[in-house]
């Protein structure tokens, strides 16, 4: 069933949208302003995936960049919209709806600015189920639809169409030197698709999820109870159904740095008894080990949130002192099948240990 997003919502939205990204996608923060300032006091018309015409056009919008980058460099607000307005305009065709290719992190938030720009609906769904570092890791391109052409914007009103066919990881490489160039974000139009292939190659219901999963823990804070509770009992329903606590510590240190247009880096998180847990990041967590065992891995969910609030916790965000919880938090199916993997399972990062699911 479609429905209405308020602004009221949306402080929900980017937490649970926070706890999705994994710990990267940026912090969504910024991009809940930015929507606020447009929309004021109107809503936003969320389609289920079930109800988007067949033949609707949808053009997802997003910004692409390194999460470190983007706390110091705010978006104008205006290139979301430019971006897809320009792909509307190269493949001669107007869009029905926008969608996010990520459901974690700031992507969640892109757009709803360019639905509240331009009266679009959004989809209520998206290509990754979480937040990945590369335009080729998502479920769109591994089930049949692929990224090119994407237009691209910057925020003093640059734009750059670029298409590689259906070479989707020679678009991510161009689009990713085009961003470092504009100062390290920018913000892409990409992956227009028609609402059956949206049923055919999206994650569904994320964004609901998402807002459900910010609510929960906002809830259970207010009347004083488990907001680790209400994270499973949120997620028990849904397509991410297996939530576990990998660890629960001291963040002892954190190696971060900006380089080929990502954050990478390491995080060291310490319990009182001297265990270790190490967590790998390129923008998201990727693997988590305790004593040189994995005990989580991409595409499965690495959340690192406050030990008594939950609150999802940002790569950028980590710092030397957080006491913090380590969850893991399984994907669904269509993200665990041979395609999905080759395209974003630890191999793709260059990861030597196999995939595992957390549950096991």
């Amino acid at each position: 069933m479609s429905w209405q997003l308020r602004a009221e919502d949306l402080p929900d939205l980017a937490r649970g949208a926070t706890l999705l990204g994994t710990g990267g996608g940026g912090d969504p923060y910024i991009g809940q302003k930015l929507v606020e300032r447009v929309l004021g006091e109107r809503t936003i018309t969320v389609w289920d995936p079930e109800d988007v015409p067949a033949d609707a056009l949808v053009i997802p919008t997003a910004q692409m960049g390194a999460p470190t980058v983007m706390v110091e460099k705010i978006p104008a607000g205006t290139e979301p919209t430019l971006a897809l307005r320009m792909l509307e305009e190269h493949l001669g065709r107007t869009a029905q709806a926008t969608m996010p290719i990520e459901c974690g992190g700031i992507n969640s938030m892109i757009p709803l600015i360019v639905a509240a720009e331009t009266g679009l609906p959004v989809v209520d769904a998206d290509g990754m189920g979480r937040a990945f570092p590369e335009l080729s890791m998502e479920t769109f391109a591994v089930y049949g639809v692929h990224g090119s052409p994407l237009a691209l914007a910057g925020e003093r009103g640059e734009r750059v169409i670029i298409d590689t066919g259906d070479d989707d990881r020679q678009m991510e490489w161009l689009a990713r030197g085009v961003t470092i160039r504009l100062g390290g974000v920018g913000h892409i139009a990409e992956y227009a698709m028609t609402g059956e292939q949206v049923r055919a190659t999206a994650v569904p219901r994320t964004l609901s999820m998402a807002l459900a999963l910010g609510r929960a823990i906002r809830e259970a804070r207010e009347r004083h109870e488990d907001p680790f509770e209400a994270i499973a009992a949120a997620l028990a329903p849904t397509l991410y159904s297996h939530v576990r606590e990998l660890f629960r510590g001291k963040v002892a240190d954190v190696e971060r740095r900006t380089t080929e247009g990502f954050a990478r880096g390491r995080a060291i998180i310490e319990a009182p008894e001297g265990q270790q847990m190490e967590i790998d990041f390129q923008n998201e967590n990727l693997v988590a080990r305790c004593g040189g065992a994995v005990v989580a891995i991409v595409p499965d969910l690495i959340c690192v949130v406050d030990a008594e609030t939950a609150e999802p916790i940002t790569t950028e965000g980590l710092r030397y002192g957080q006491r913090v919880r380590v969850l893991g938090i399984s994907t669904p199916e269509i993200m665990r099948t041979p395609e999905a993997l080759a395209t974003f399972g630890p191999a793709a990062f260059g990861l030597s240990e196999p995939f595992v699911p957390v549950e096991s």
